[in-house]
């Protein structure tokens, strides 16, 4: 079995900011009534209070990918960051408000990294199914070398196949996993099958037991 792996340096985006002076609540509903997210990056020497234009978020927020993002400031500062949390309206969904968390080239950060598979594998088309475990894998690495996400070409998974992430090459960077972790695999219909059938026999030994617990009751 071979498989064919690549992995994409995280892309950055860049959000133009206005550093916030005033953190109230009038000052907050102010800026949404613009159309302007109010936002905090935590991590480094002291909190920082921003504000950005709502649609200059789209990209980072309504995706599956994973950015690192350089916020510029209009006093001149830059700061690079990964987003922490977000919060939504509970009726509208529009951004409310937006937590970042300051990243620097010398410290190491953890984030879930998305896998992605390409490719109809083998043992699929000759009747067996795909079973997929981990859609995203836990990395730890400096911010320049985090993937942006892993693509595994599954083609040549033939039945009985199962890949794991000891085929990812972790020279850069580190996945906070088993070496044996399971990717996905590709299994026999009978192998689910016997499976189900292993489940209902639990279940009829289980039945079995409670009913003799019940006769010894009456007794």
């Amino acid at each position: 079995m071979h498989s064919n792996l690549k992995t994409f340096i995280m892309k950055a985006l860049t959000i133009e900011g206005t550093k916030r002076e005033s953190v109230g609540k009038a000052s907050t509903r102010a800026l949404r009534n613009a159309d302007k997210v109010p936002c905090v990056i935590y991590g480094g020497d002291a909190t920082l209070h921003f504000a950005a234009k709502e649609n200059d978020f789209t990209k980072l927020v309504y995706t599956p990918d994973v950015y690192t993002v350089v916020i510029k400031l209009d006093n001149g500062e830059s700061i690079r960051a990964i987003l922490q949390d977000i919060q939504f309206h509970p009726v509208t969904d529009r951004i409310l408000h937006i937590d970042f968390y300051q990243i620097f080239d010398d410290r190491e950060i953890t984030l879930d990294i998305p896998v992605r598979t390409v490719g109809s594998p083998v043992g699929v088309r000759e009747g067996g199914n795909l079973l997929i475990m981990n859609r995203s894998l836990q990395v730890r690495a400096l911010p320049d070398n985090m993937p942006d996400f892993f693509e595994i070409d599954i083609s040549e998974l033939a039945i009985g196949d199962v890949l794991d992430i000891s085929v990812i090459d972790q020279k850069d960077f580190e996945i906070l996993a088993e070496e044996n972790a399971p990717i996905c695999q590709v299994r026999a219909p009978r192998d689910l099958i016997e499976d189900d059938i292993d489940e209902d026999e639990d279940l009829e030994e289980g039945e079995e037991g409670e009913e003799a617990d019940a006769e010894g009751t009456e007794e």
